[in-house]
């Protein structure tokens, strides 16, 4: 059996919980760092937009999720699982192609039954990663505190994902539209868009 090491799992999100199952199961000393208050990375919904629909302000207030109120999986539910824990079918939603909040509820049965809640550190996020002598050097800030806590691991998974930071497309002309908008990151219901017509001759490059 391989020596058991301490090791950083930077992330709650799908990824990262299944890499602290795994790391866990080999007997490692994990500690996974979530910046939510639960589980689910991006499969958290968030009512909230951000504070700049474009998602253009460096100082804008920002939202890590970008699901909107109506989405439902692209995938069938048994490619969403994993090989030794189904996805299976439930009352609250039996559909193959679940919606956003069944995929949460399956997350969390997922880290009930294998252990990972109780290696997670939430409302903690990690500043800074950096090797020095003694190891992997984890800079984190506790939600509500103002004081680093600096901690030493022998090896960092970093699972934090990358689909929090909006991409904005550089379109040429855009600026010339009168029309509102947005991202799609900030969409979250169709109501307010109700009834809102524009005509393609109003945008011109």
């Amino acid at each position: 059996m391989n020596r058991s090491v301490k090791v950083a799992v930077i992330g709650a999100g799908v990824s990262g919980l299944i890499t602290a199952r795994e790391l866990k199961r080999e007997q490692h000393n994990v500690v996974v760092f979530e910046q939510n208050t639960r589980i689910g990375g991006n499969w958290i919904y968030d009512p909230n937009t951000e504070s700049d629909p474009l998602c253009i302000d460096p100082d804008r207030e920002t939202v890590h999720s970008s699901l909107y109120s109506s989405l439902r999986t692209n995938l069938p539910r048994q490619l969403m699982s994993f090989r030794d824990y189904p996805f299976v079918k439930s009352e609250s939603d039996p559909r193959m192609f679940p919606g956003h909040d069944e995929v949460l509820r399956f997350l969390d049965r997922f880290v009930e039954d294998f252990g990972v809640k109780e290696l997670t550190r939430f409302e903690t996020r990690v500043v800074k990663v950096e090797q020095e002598e003694e190891g992997w050097v984890v800079e984190s800030l506790s939600m509500g505190s103002e004081m680093v806590t600096r901690e030493v691991f022998e090896a960092v998974v970093v699972c934090s994902g990358h689909n929090s930071s909006p991409r904005v497309a550089e379109i040429l002309g855009v600026e010339k539209w009168s029309g509102y908008q947005m991202h799609s990151h900030n969409y979250r219901v169709p109501e307010p868009f109700r009834d809102q017509v524009h005509h393609a001759n109003t945008f011109s490059i």
